[in-house]
């Protein structure tokens, strides 16, 4: 698994989810959600049995998740007690080339961007402001206002990579090219910002989307996430009582006090 390509996913999904910054592990990320379901997730791009293990039994706080770069079936019988599975997903990239986003009649598309480094005023270092990334949303609603579809893209300003996240299409409103035209509105937004690589996580049922539109599979996306009736992790052992300090001179300590001799 290409961890750089993982970095680009973490990264893009932490800004369009207002998440905390990433924390780079030994073994992959960390990264604070701060939500009441999703509080923490840990992303393991090459994860193994003895690593599995080891997070599932030690961080097993409730919203707790870890999102693993192999299939459900290999890290099953790893998982320990009170860990429920997300639904599958797959971990994908494409380049990203300009394309016309035709929108059927009776549509009304909107983008707008947020939170890049020109709209945070004058306040602080260039390098910090840049720092914040920046989100681009496309929303499709039908001719009487109603929701129809959206999405939206994420990264660091003039980064070479963006995340595509929160693709949905109304199910009153599916089968009708709106799904592929917020896809290919953003990749042009996405181009004009500098970048030319697309990331995202897909759910099963976007999987087809995706490459239908050029994206290519890299890895299974699986999640695991511990549940209130996940078993804490066992307290660290108390510490040994301290030696009895020595008897004075002319006390024995037999007995259930000390005596004097004579």
């Amino acid at each position: 698994m290409d961890t750089e390509i993982v970095r680009a996913w973490v990264d893009g999904w932490a800004i369009s989810r207002g998440a905390a910054p990433p924390v780079a592990e030994p073994w992959g990320f960390t990264v604070d959600v701060g939500l009441p379901g999703q509080v923490t997730r840990h992303v393991l791009p090459h994860a193994d049995e003895a690593l599995v293990r080891k997070l599932t039994e030690s961080a097993a706080a409730p919203g707790t998740w870890l999102k693993i770069c192999l299939p459900p079936e290999a890290i099953t019988p790893w998982l320990a007690p009170g860990w429920a599975f997300d639904d599958p997903g797959f971990l994908m990239s494409t380049t990203l080339r300009p394309s016309a986003a035709d929108l059927p009649a009776d549509y009304q598309l909107r983008t707008w961007t947020r939170g890049d480094s020109g709209s945070h005023g004058s306040h602080g270092s260039r390098e910090s402001r840049e720092s914040r990334g920046q989100v681009t949303r496309a929303l499709i609603k039908s001719a009487d206002g109603a929701f129809a579809a959206r999405g939206q893209i994420a990264g660091h300003s003039r980064a070479d990579r963006v995340v595509f996240d929160q693709i949905e299409t109304a199910p009153a409103h599916r089968r009708r090219g709106l799904g592929r035209a917020v896809m290919r509105t953003l990749a042009n937004a996405a181009i004009e910002a500098g970048a030319r690589t697309g990331v995202l996580g897909a759910t099963v049922e976007g999987q087809g989307l995706y490459e239908s539109l050029g994206w290519t599979t890299h890895a299974p996306l699986t999640g695991v996430f511990a549940t209130p009736d996940t078993p804490a992790p066992p307290a660290p052992p108390a510490p040994p009582a301290p030696p009895a300090p020595p008897a004075p001179p002319g006390l024995r300590t037999s007995g259930p006090a000390w005596v004097r001799r004579g």
